[in-house]
């Protein structure tokens, strides 16, 4: 970076992505420099040291699960994005597009560059890496595209962000966590939680116990000894957030499954010529809820496909909210 270049720190008041400090835990932890060119060097496998060199930001965020913070930094000719997920989430390079949008325009009017000019303009490098520790399944490294929620799945267009989808946790990607050891002390953290959560402790209580281990361990010492309340309200904010947002999804499967079924009955009901309110009242339910299926339904008879009959009625937003 040239001494003419400004870093983000240095951008008018009204272009600087927006500061949230109730950061979640693993943004607090990432936010000093020296500890996030550590976890750099351990992603990209570099040696770096001069920690001065990094500028720290933090982008508000309110499109998902109420997460405030990604941390953003430029180091060399490379504008990098971190970003922290505790939950499965396939569309990573659209928020990244918006994320690395937002800090190209800043970029931009910072470094008083004319997106007219005759001259190519010299832009850093975006890299969008996202640290996953959620409870699914998934690879210790995803290649995450934007292409594939377009339409013509797998075509770019003019258009494509890459989100490079890191699994942290405990026991995964070991080279990364051997290479950055605040990285490895987090992943141990949120893995004893967890194991007292399955274990009948209250989600507090096992906060509690699990921070009383690390401290007893060695594990984020220093940091907790400090920082222990707030440690603690960032972690109960993120994994009450998890919680509730698997506890909408098993709901979720759970409406759709009663639903599929009364779609069926009412279905079968109606191929022996059965009127709306008569199957409302065979199946003890309201005609309000009943007369919809109906209309869907034939407009798929004699087959009744209840798969399609249930999508058109999602899209029709004709589903009950409850059953």
């Amino acid at each position: 970076m040239t001494k003419k270049e400004k870093t983000l720190s240095e951008m008018p008041a009204e272009l600087k992505p927006a500061r949230n400090h109730k950061s979640r835990l693993f943004i607090r932890l990432f936010s000093e420099p020296e500890e996030l060119l550590t976890l750099y060097n351990a992603v990209n496998d570099s040696s770096y040291t001069d920690s001065s060199q990094l500028t720290v930001n933090t982008l508000e965020d309110a499109l998902y699960l109420s997460m405030k913070n990604d941390v953003s930094f430029l180091i060399g000719s490379e504008m990098n994005l971190y970003e922290h997920q505790a939950t499965w989430n396939p569309n990573m390079p659209l928020r990244g597009l918006f994320y690395l949008s937002g800090l190209y325009r800043g970029y931009i009017a910072a470094n008083r560059l004319d997106i007219y000019s005759r001259v190519q303009l010299h832009l850093p490098v975006p890299r969008y890496i996202v640290f996953y520790n959620g409870t699914d399944t998934v690879a210790e490294r995803t290649e995450l595209r934007l292409s594939d929620s377009f339409e013509k799945n797998g075509s770019s267009g003019c258009l494509e962000c890459t989100a490079t989808v890191l699994n942290i946790n405990f026991g995964h990607n070991q080279k990364l966590m051997n290479d950055c050891r605040r990285l490895y002390e987090y992943s141990y953290l949120v893995s004893r939680i967890r194991c007292y959560c399955m274990n009948g402790l209250e989600l507090r209580a096992a906060i509690d116990r699990a921070i009383g281990d690390c401290l007893a361990e060695d594990i984020l010492k220093e940091f907790l000894t400090k920082h222990r309340e707030e440690a603690t309200m960032d972690l109960m904010t993120e994994l009450f957030s998890v919680e509730r947002h698997e506890m909408l999804i098993r709901e979720e499967g759970k409406l759709q499954g009663e639903m599929t079924k009364l779609i069926s009955q009412t279905c079968r009901k109606l191929s022996r010529g059965k009127t709306p309110e008569m199957i409302a009242d065979e199946l003890e339910e309201d005609i309000s809820v009943i007369r919809p299926i109906c209309e869907t339904a034939q407009m798929f008879a004699p087959e009744y496909d209840v798969e399609k009959i249930y999508e058109e009625l999602v899209a029709e937003k004709a589903l009950p909210s409850e059953m």
